[in-house]
This record gives structure tokens, sequence and C-alpha cells, in this order.
């Protein structure tokens, strides 16, 4: 029996996304412990010409929609980069965890062999399979923009751990 689409994105997906959601909890924690505004947390970068902490989510959560869309032959929806506070941050997670959610196995499976073509800066489309595009494009961008948000708040002095980033 293979891995089907359905099951090699979405759960996959909504799963790490909803660590991240968590990571945001005990960011805020960390915050009103130490008796700081959590908003300090929003412009964090390790490297100056790195893209900060909000972006890091943004990212990670257009990946996702964008994956499910795709796979499913749909448009993917446009949401506005406008989040400034830790709140507006979990929102825009759990909107994206509620519509990667909304699709089913029928709407994704078999999307595997599907021409998934992006556009690029360069005005040159990139072009993968379904498969390609989950395995070699999606997955890896999540899993890096997640990492970055992570070590964010672990450079801050948030307590978390890789139980936290495996949402054990």
């Amino acid at each position: 029996m293979s891995l089907s689409m359905y099951s090699a994105s979405v759960p996959v997906l909504a799963h790490q996304l909803g660590a991240m959601l968590a990571w945001l909890d005990k960011a805020e924690a960390h915050a009103q412990a130490r008796q700081f505004d959590a908003v300090n947390y929003l412009g964090l970068r390790l490297a100056p010409d790195m893209l900060p902490f909000t972006k890091q989510i943004q990212i990670a959560c257009d990946m996702a929609k964008g994956c499910v869309a795709r796979l499913a032959g749909q448009d993917v929806p446009a949401w506005p980069d406008d989040e400034a506070t830790l709140d507006q941050l979990r929102a825009r997670l759990t909107r994206t965890i509620d519509y990667v959610r909304g699709f089913s196995a029928a709407q994704i499976d078999g999307s595997d062999a599907r021409e998934i073509v992006l556009p690029t800066r360069t005005g040159e489309p990139r072009r993968f399979t379904g498969e390609n595009y989950l395995k070699q494009f999606v997955l890896p961008n999540v899993y890096f923009h997640a990492s970055m948000a992570y070590a964010l708040l672990r450079h801050a002095g948030v307590e978390l751990g890789k139980k936290d980033y495996l949402a054990l």
C-alpha cells in the first residue's frame, strides 16, 4: 500500500502548524513572566538579512494553504501579511490549520501526477508534479520556516525543546 498524497500533506501540515501555535503560547508566557511586551518577538532575526519572526510564520502558513489548494486544483487564497501581535499570528495559524483540514482525501489523492506551476520572480515558471511539489518544495519550506521560528524563540529565551518542535 502506498502513502496517499492526502496523508502525506494535510495531517502533516496541520500538525506542524499546530506545534507552531503552541510555541506562541510558550512565548507569551515567557514574556509575561519576564514582564516585557511579547510584540518584541515579532521582529526577531538571527542575521541582518534574515526575514523576521512574523514572516517565518506567514510563509509557513502560505506554503501550507498553497499546497493543499494547488494539489486540489483550486486557486490559492490570498491573505494579507499584516499581523502585528502574537494573537494575530495565532489567528493566522488557526485559520491556516482550519483551511488545510477543510480538504478531503478525495480532493487531494491522485494529485501526485498533477502539474503544479509556480510563478517566479524571473518570470520563468517552476514546474513540478504534485508529488515533487509536496516532497521537494512545500515540506522542506514549511520545516525550514518552522525551524527558523523555533530557533528565534529559543534564541530569545523561550523554553522550547525537541518535544515542542515535534508536538509530542
